[in-house]
């Protein structure tokens, strides 16, 4: 089915697509750009994005919500076009890879189309993942990747490398103005507490005083970007110089083992909660640190947040959204 948005229902100013709207960046993303005045449709096939998000931003002026498949053609008035759509937790993507392989390449593929007819300005979301089980450290954009092609991971790993590729395409092509993000692991404020990324994981164990789960020895590496430094990172990306297409790394630098996050997570609960350990995921890397000199000579950005308070913020909010789910959770008859 054929979407489409005509003049009359969106608002005159600054109009701005965002797919994966009512996602955890999306979220955020939608926020700050009503924030900068902005005119913000946002769309979402709510497969993990959550209305809740969209609730929290429905009375804003110029906030409009569809919900739409970025697999399906969609057609609207928009001078931006932030392409975050697909599932980033490796529970989610890992469920229906072929779903997630055709929300990286039809969806792009869609949103594309979109930027060429219109001639908006278009940045995808990539990803970290690109890197594969990085054989150099930390890793820069120029680095192509030690990726499998046919792990359970490939479905997300190769569908953002073949994004990447269409995005490039396009912009030789045609000239379509693109702006490639390669985003870290990124946390934060309306996380979803069970789509098993490592912060979120964590944090609601501890909170709920459970065993801590981390994968293998706890000794892999990961760099967590607070989430309002990586959508200032997006925003300064989408305003850049037309010919800075990147990509370019999105996240901190600052590389930590899973198992000081948990320790530092324990520190800030007090949890009662002990870590167990259990086997390592296949084609789980091993170490995922961003080389960002691009973006701090291109963007003039890096991260300001510290991971300690940068926890200390997403714990806080866990603990706000655990405390109103438990007693829903309760009358539900849940566990």
């Amino acid at each position: 089915m054929d979407a489409t948005i005509g003049k009359r229902s969106f608002p005159d100013g600054k109009r701005a697509l965002v797919t994966g709207g009512a996602g955890f960046l999306g979220f955020h993303l939608c926020q700050r750009l009503l924030r900068d005045g902005w005119q913000v449709l946002a769309t979402d096939n709510l497969s993990t994005g959550s209305m809740e998000n969209v609730a929290a931003l429905r009375h804003e002026p110029g906030y409009r919500f569809i919900r739409h498949d970025v697999t399906e053609p969609f057609n609207a008035p928009v001078e931006r076009i932030f392409n975050l759509a697909c599932c980033a937790s490796p529970v989610h993507y890992q469920d229906d890879p072929i779903k997630t392989m055709r929300t990286c390449l039809d969806g792009c593929a869609n949103m594309l189309e979109l930027a060429r007819q219109t001639g908006a300005r278009i940045f995808q979301a990539s990803t970290s993942e690109v890197y594969g089980e990085p054989e150099v450290h930390p890793q820069t954009e120029d680095y192509r990747g030690a990726v499998s092609t046919t792990g359970p991971r490939a479905c997300y790993d190769e569908g953002k490398r073949c994004a990447e590729t269409l995005f490039f395409d396009y912009h030789r092509l045609y000239g379509t103005p693109i702006k490639v993000g390669r985003i870290f692991n990124t946390y934060g404020p309306r996380m979803q507490a069970g789509d098993g990324r490592v912060v979120s994981n964590l944090i609601v164990q501890a909170l709920r005083n459970k065993p801590m789960t981390l994968n293998g020895d706890g000794s892999q590496t990961r760099s967590f970007c607070y989430v309002d430094d990586l959508i200032e990172a997006i925003v300064r990306l989408m305003d850049s110089p037309e010919d800075f297409t990147g990509p370019v790394n999105l996240g901190n630098p600052s590389e930590v083992t899973v198992a000081e996050l948990a320790e530092r997570i324990i520190a800030i609960t007090g949890t009662r909660s002990k870590i167990i350990h259990r086997p390592m995921p296949v084609d789980d890397p091993t170490r995922r640190c961003p080389d960002i000199t691009l973006a701090k000579q291109s963007l003039d950005w890096e991260p300001q947040v510290s991971l300690e308070e940068g926890l200390r913020q997403t714990v806080a909010w866990f603990e706000r959204s655990l405390a109103g789910a438990e007693p829903q959770e309760a009358r539900r008859g849940v566990a």
